[in-house]
């Protein structure tokens, strides 16, 4: 009778072992899967959702409306990390980040808000669209962006009113070419206006919304890519967090995830801010187009799915 209550306690003892060594392993697993989206949000200046969403979803099984807000509790942490070292290093133009806030943080709570209550279906499709575009925009501006910055020609643009207004301009020292740029800012509203749909999709689809801000100040702003990856880095913590808070209201943070990802996202955005500076914006253009095909291909494959019962290759 004693044996086999031993061999009981023991078989007892050896599947809780068995238990917990897979629950370290898994989390050990997501943090550092989270340390890379950490690291590659601070270098594009994105939040790292595009990597935690799909990690948590189809590695962990985790509901998608849950990895969305465990996404967006990541992309403040990783902000607050990232955002602040490059404010240091005197890159991020405040100004102008707080100008494209005004928009975005309405377009965020607006995009949190139908997520719980509407389909996002055919937004996958039209953000699939706009990731493409500004895909090849930015592969196309690579010479035209390394002449720019090495000639300091940023200077030469007009300014709109409101941009005059505001004082929408700045410069930044880059490491990797010894050289200070100065720049100005134009098409100020057409940031603004897309910037709200920046948001929106950052509350709808938990990816940030730093992707599109960042090709948007970089194409359309006149605005360097380096200044624009630490300006929307700055930006997308409280764009997020306004979401953050209606997902901890409804219930779908998920504790067992949050943890991790806050504390790998950080430690990625510490180590990403230290490169970036140091990178030739070239590579950061090839970076940007090979990331937003990436996305675009994704978001593409989903509301296809979703639409039409179409599944792309890899999707």
């Amino acid at each position: 009778m004693e044996n086999g209550l031993e061999r009981q306690s023991l078989i007892l003892i050896g599947y809780c072992a068995f238990r917990l060594m897979l629950e370290v392993t898994s989390q050990l697993t997501f943090l550092g899967l989270a340390f890379i989206a950490g690291f590659i949000g601070a270098l594009m200046g994105i939040g790292g959702g595009i990597i935690i969403v799909p990690t948590l979803t189809m590695i962990f099984g985790v509901p998608i409306k849950e990895a969305i807000a465990i996404s967006i509790v990541a992309v403040v942490a990783t902000s607050i990390s990232g955002g602040s070292s490059y404010v240091e290093q005197r890159i991020t133009n405040i100004r102008l980040a707080i100008f494209l806030e005004t928009s975005t943080t309405i377009g965020a709570f607006i995009g949190a808000l139908l997520v719980l209550i509407v389909s996002g279906n055919y937004l996958f499709v039209a953000f699939a669209l706009l990731a493409f575009y500004l895909a090849v925009s930015q592969i196309l501006s690579v010479k035209r962006e390394v002449k720019r910055t090495e000639s300091n020609d940023f200077m030469k643009v007009t300014q709109d009113r409101v941009s005059r207004y505001f004082n929408l301009r700045g410069d930044y020292f880059d490491i990797s070419i010894n050289h200070k740029v100065d720049y100005l800012v134009k098409n100020s509203i057409l940031g603004w206006v897309v910037s709200f749909f920046a948001g929106l999709g950052s509350g709808l689809l938990g990816v940030g919304g730093g992707i599109f801000k960042v090709s948007v100040m970089n194409i359309f702003m006149n605005v360097p890519l380096k200044v624009a990856v630490a300006t929307s880095k700055f930006m997308i913590g409280v764009t997020a967090a306004t979401s953050a808070v209606l997902y901890f209201v409804a219930g779908l943070l998920n504790l067992d995830y949050i943890a991790p990802a806050a504390l790998g996202t950080m430690l990625g955005a510490t180590a990403g801010t230290v490169l970036m500076n140091k990178i030739k914006v070239k590579w950061l253009k090839v970076f940007f187009f090979l990331l937003m095909c990436y996305i675009g291909y994704n978001m593409l494959g989903k509301g296809l799915l979703l639409t039409l019962s179409v599944r792309l290759p890899f999707t």
